[in-house]
């Protein structure tokens, strides 16, 4: 069977179809010694090569869909790596065979809190895109009470150096003497926007946590720094906000026929479990499952 070159490619790991589409059309891509064009397909047996890297895929079938939520501390980098040596989160993930993890967004460096993970690049993509409008929810910690002309600001829209942003909620949410809690509701994920928006009605964030990503909440438990799989109904929840379809799950029609490979499986690699102890944590009682 052959597949879309952009296809494996980004089921791999590496990153959206458009942009492997790109990829190919730079020349990035080679196959079987040959550079790549689009419409390219591909089979088990070619040979893949991305800036002249072999790609090692051990099996043509598709992995078995995974995302992950992280608590992400400060004082890590959304990025694999960092020429400043810094920590970043991916150091702390599971290894996978196949494919690798793609961060649902990024929070930048001084913010904490959920981070989603999957090793899907197509998800990845249509999880952050603007269409899909994945309402993203903040605890906020600002210097400061927010007026109520401020927060009619905030609501209504300011205008920010990449155009016009703006909350669709804001609730106070304790605190006292200098630092007020707030939570706020938005549905882009601009660089530093949640920080900018507070600036420009004179108000400094000094601390900043993601709580909610869409349907996917932290879980209190979860502690700083440890992650966990994201629970089957919950993620089936998140895949029907944006009509994503699991590729990995059978038809209607061959439902119940051998082993549905959507479901997780028991952890029987030991070898994972002490590569997430030795790098990572896995969360309150949360085992790590492999492909």
């Amino acid at each position: 069977m052959d597949e879309k070159l952009q296809k494996v490619l980004a089921r791999f790991g590496l990153g959206s179809r458009r942009l492997m589409e790109a990829w190919i059309a730079a020349g990035r891509v080679v196959v079987n010694g040959q550079p790549a064009k689009l419409g390219d397909r591909v089979t088990a047996q070619d040979k893949i090569a991305v800036d002249g890297e072999a790609l090692r895929i051990p099996s043509w079938v598709r992995p078995r869909l995974r995302v992950l939520r992280y608590h992400k501390p400060a004082g890590e980098l959304t990025t694999r790596s960092d020429p400043e040596g810094r920590p970043t989160v991916f150091d702390r993930l599971p290894r996978l065979r196949g494919s690798r993890w793609i961060a649902v967004g990024r929070l930048d460096y001084n913010t904490e809190g959920l981070l989603l993970l999957t090793n899907d690049g197509d998800l990845a993509n249509a999880l952050m895109h603007p269409r899909a409008g994945i309402e993203r929810e903040y605890a906020v910690r600002v210097m400061g009470v927010v007026s109520p002309e401020q927060q009619t600001s905030l609501l209504q829209g300011v205008a920010l150096e990449d155009g016009e942003a703006r909350f669709t909620t804001v609730q106070e949410a304790g605190g006292e003497g200098l630092n007020h809690w707030y939570h706020v509701t938005l549905a882009e994920g601009r660089n530093r926007e949640v920080r900018r928006l507070f600036e420009a009605v004179g108000l400094t964030v000094s601390r900043l946590i993601r709580v909610r990503y869409g349907v996917a909440e932290m879980p209190r438990l979860l502690k700083t720094g440890y992650f966990d799989e994201l629970p089957d109904e919950e993620r089936e929840a998140l895949l029907a906000s944006v009509q994503w379809v699991n590729p990995a799950t059978p038809p209607p029609d061959k439902a119940g026929r051998g082993t549905d490979v959507s479901e997780p499986r028991k952890n029987n690699s030991r070898r994972e479990a002490r590569q997430g102890a030795s790098r990572g944590r896995t969360g309150q009682g949360r085992r790590v499952v492999r492909d």
